[in-house]
């Protein structure tokens, strides 16, 4: 898939920065409510797919960020097929953007295949940039 827009094209599109950030979150993510969840958040946005050109966070790919007291971070999610090429070092990238955040202390990260990730997962942000319309 080809990126047709890009996050200023869509910002001015829909009106400015608060706008693209509501169209930003994947209608079906479970995040809870800790002051290391925007920056969670944050730090997967840099994460990209290697095939499709949109981040992991607007993509879908990610069903749940939780974080407990003590600093332990557990993620949930998927990938966009189980033959993914990517899916052994996914995880490790997930980590690896999540560690150095401060205050987090582990990073668990689990890859599941139920719900099967399919577009409608995607936030309205990545099917704007693919121009995809459903």
């Amino acid at each position: 898939m080809e990126q047709v827009a890009d996050k200023e094209m869509i910002k001015n599109a829909v009106g400015g920065e608060d706008e693209y950030d509501a169209l930003a979150v994947p209608p079906n993510i479970e995040l809870c409510d800790h002051k290391l969840t925007p920056l969670i958040v944050a730090a997967l946005k840099e994460i990209f797919d290697p095939e499709i050109p949109v981040n992991i966070y607007e993509l879908g790919l990610i069903y749940k960020v939780d974080v407990n007291k003590d600093g332990d971070v557990y993620v949930e999610m998927t990938l966009t097929s189980p033959a993914c090429p990517v899916v052994q070092e996914m995880p490790q990238w997930v980590q690896g953007a999540i560690f150095p955040i401060e205050g987090v202390r582990d990073v668990e990260v689990d890859i599941v295949w139920d719900p099967t990730w399919d577009p409608s997962m995607m936030a309205e942000t990545a099917k704007l940039q693919l121009n995809m319309f459903t």
